[in-house]
């Protein structure tokens, strides 16, 4: 049913992740769909920027690439159907273009149980829910 699923990761937490990988290798291995990770880094603030090395940014994308590469490489699926790409803006505004132009029928990621403060503020997953140009899917962690 879903051909190419999109699923964002943080790599800051990313045991979080894991459902969403599972459900949407599972759901690609059934429908001989595609897998793509995306990992979105934030912009260095300006005011920062000159505390940090020249190459940051790069270090930081390379980084993430490595790590993204082996959670693609351990995922289950092969090669030809499973990739990965790191952006760098805003986390939702990243996953929804990245949406578009991957052509995602689906995005499955996964979100902390709600808190009070994003029932006011809301979410990177509220937003994806809201505004992506497909499906979503949002993969709670079980309880401990």
């Amino acid at each position: 049913m879903y051909k190419r699923i999109l699923v964002p990761i943080d790599l800051a937490d990313t045991d979080l992740a894991k459902p969403a990988i599972e459900t949407a290798v599972d759901m690609a291995r059934s429908a001989g769909g595609a897998v793509r990770l995306i990992n979105v880094q934030p912009l260095t603030p300006v005011m920062l920027a000159e505390y940090v090395p020249a190459d940051f940014e790069a270090q930081q994308r390379r980084s993430s690439e490595d790590v993204l590469g082996i959670i693609a490489a351990e995922c289950g699926l092969d090669k030809d159907h499973v990739s990965f790409i790191v952006r760098q803006g805003g986390i939702y505004h990243e996953v929804l273009e990245e949406a578009k132009d991957f052509d995602a029928d689906l995005i499955v990621m996964s979100s902390h149980r709600p808190a009070m403060r994003t029932y006011f503020l809301g979410s990177n997953a509220g937003h994806v829910v809201r505004y992506a140009p497909c499906s979503v899917l949002v993969v709670r962690n079980p309880k401990p």
